[in-house]
């Protein structure tokens, strides 16, 4: 905790009209959320390479954000890091009477059905929506909140009964995007191209998988094997953009089969 503290007066002299940083006391809340943001991201990327050094790193940047946050919050007479704090830790209890209290729950499914009951139970006490898809944040990224999106209909028995059902949507999808492409209304094929977006995440979600996670992978596959490509290039003093695709496309081969 003693670090913690000087965190916490690291932050208020940063802010301190007089002695400090120009930058941080310029900020708010809107102008800190991206970068609250982009640090998330930079620790998921940190745990994806299993580089301990780097989460901890990460971690730390990810706790600055909250702690940037909530001194903004005291500033304006609104709240504290004590108060935030003490709000997650009163849920973490509320949401876990197996735990904290007598109730008795047996397995992690039946965990998860109870910590949404009791989301919904609090989103009708704020007097918020309480249908299936209300408390589905608009600020996620696309992927994650279509796969929560689907989770939530799901939960309602809206949903495939397996993943072959929904490899069937996503061809159905493409389908219909072809269709349009193939049309005179250029204005649909962002629409279908969507749609099967929100297939393919559906079945991710079958699958146990996370799209964002899967992507993120994806990428990396193919700026190593890009990379590759190019790197076979120089060899001969050439760029991808002085050869024809053809020769490309025997290159990226050659990078499928030395990288996998």
């Amino acid at each position: 905790m003693r670090n913690l503290e000087r965190l916490l007066r690291i932050m208020e002299r940063l802010r301190d009209r007089e002695r400090g940083c120009p930058w941080d006391r310029e900020q708010d809340w809107a102008s800190i959320a991206p970068h609250t943001i982009e640090e998330a991201y930079e620790l998921a990327d940190a745990i994806a390479r299993a580089d301990v050094d780097a989460v901890r790193d990460e971690l730390g940047d990810v706790l600055f954000q909250v702690v940037f946050q909530a001194r903004i919050a005291q500033e304006r007479g609104l709240f504290d890091f004590e108060a935030v704090a003490a709000t997650i830790a009163d849920k973490l209890e509320r949401r876990h009477p197996h735990v904290f209290g007598d109730a008795r729950i047996e397995s992690a499914e039946a965990q998860t059905q109870a910590w949404e009951r009791h989301k919904r139970a609090e989103r009708e006490a704020r007097g918020q929506g309480t249908g299936a898809l209300d408390g589905v944040t608009l600020g996620l990224p696309a992927l994650t909140r279509a796969s929560k999106l689907g989770s939530r209909a799901a939960k309602v028995g809206f949903d495939w009964p397996d993943v072959h059902g929904v490899l069937e949507k996503v061809q159905e999808e493409v389908s219909e995007l072809q269709h349009e492409l193939a049309g005179s209304r250029p204005d649909r094929v962002g629409e279908e191209l969507g749609d099967l977006l929100f297939a393919l995440v559906q079945a991710s979600r079958h699958l146990g998988l996370d799209p964002e996670a899967a992507l993120r992978e994806a990428n990396s596959k193919f700026e190593r094997r890009f990379r590759h490509v190019e790197a076979l290039l120089a060899r001969e003093n050439l760029t991808p953009g002085e050869v024809d695709m053809e020769r490309l496309e025997a290159l990226w081969g050659v990078a499928k089969r030395e990288l996998g």
